[in-house]
């Protein structure tokens, strides 16, 4: 008896040490905010957006990576700020506390990736009433943004122009949600609404806003080229060419601009993540060599902290000071 309950206890820990050999890396954003739940832009930072905390759990959750435990933080700390009419703002450190200081960029991103962080987190939210209703205010605010002439979404109520990639964020929530919670606009119809308004065929790019001005305006890293790589970033089907050409034309036009970004920007990091998911190792191991030295500096965002992470559990290293990284 003795034997069999040693062996009983062996395989015990065996199936322990599986189960946790198993499990997802863990995201840890220690640093990027506090036991309140909030999640900051940067390091120690003394700001909160939304957008940015959003998009780094997501990245997290589409890449492999338990973000489970700061999600539902976050959420649970936002969800009693959102406002009256479903939108929400940013937030800025007053001595102790956390006080709403600017309103949101977009609303139309924020709530599509507020209700897509939601769709992640089932039995929390069944669990509160507090979320359940912010989900049918966030339906209702983000439905409200629907500009039928174009078939697209609009910034916010003050802003009635559409932008690019936030159509496309828009799209990546309607394609994950069940028929009956899409507010009437199916994902392949709003597909091709955000190709046929925003595809400049004369030019062979993506425009990044319905605003006329930006036509004649001179092309920059942010938004222009950015724009013309997210959607591989949400597996948007409508491409000028294959996925893997497109990334390719992409990379040799951009690369060298994009890894110096981190001089005088952000570096950028959840093109690295796309990098790793289009199997181009090399590109990713480069901007961890250009990238890693402003790790948590004033220059590195909460999403470039996940994309640090994501690359690291996948066992990405820096590229070598030899590596050829223009």
């Amino acid at each position: 008896m003795k034997a069999f309950s040693i062996l009983r206890t062996a395989a015990a820990l065996f199936s322990m040490a599986s189960a946790q050999a198993g499990a997802p890396p863990q995201l840890d954003l220690r640093g990027y905010g506090g036991d309140t739940g909030i999640i900051t832009i940067l390091h120690g930072g003394q700001a909160s957006d939304p957008y940015f905390t959003l998009q780094a759990l997501l990245l997290a959750h589409d890449n492999g990576l338990d973000m489970a435990a700061p999600a539902a933080r976050f959420v649970d700390w936002l969800v009693p700020l959102q406002k009256p009419d479903g939108t929400f703002d940013r937030f800025c450190r007053e001595g102790d506390h956390w006080k709403s200081c600017k309103t949101a960029d977009a609303d139309d991103s924020l709530l599509a990736m507020w209700l897509r962080l939601l769709q992640t987190m089932p039995a929390h939210v069944k669990a509160s009433p507090a979320l359940r209703r912010s989900q049918v205010a966030s339906r209702a605010a983000l439905a409200h943004l629907y500009q039928p002439s174009r078939g697209v979404y609009m910034v916010s109520p003050v802003y009635l122009h559409g932008l690019f990639m936030d159509n496309l964020e828009v799209w990546s929530l309607r394609v994950r949600e069940a028929p009956g919670t899409r507010g009437g606009v199916p994902p392949e119809q709003l597909a091709r609404a955000i190709h046929d308004t925003f595809w400049d065929p004369v030019n062979r790019r993506f425009l990044v806003s319905t605003q006329l001005e930006q036509r004649s305006q001179q092309a920059a890293f942010y938004p222009d080229h950015v724009a013309q790589l997210f959607p591989l970033m949400v597996d948007f089907p409508l491409l000028p060419a294959a996925a893997d050409v497109h990334y390719r034309d992409w990379m040799r036009q951009h690369r060298s601009a994009w890894l110096a970004q981190g001089r005088t920007d952000y570096p950028w990091g959840i093109i690295a993540v796309l990098a790793l998911r289009r199997q181009d190792t090399d590109t990713a191991r480069c901007w961890l060599r250009h990238s890693v030295p402003m790790r948590h500096s004033a220059r590195w965002a909460v999403t470039d902290e996940v994309a640090f992470q994501i690359l690291d559990s996948q066992g990405v290293r820096e590229a070598s000071p030899a590596a050829s990284c223009r």
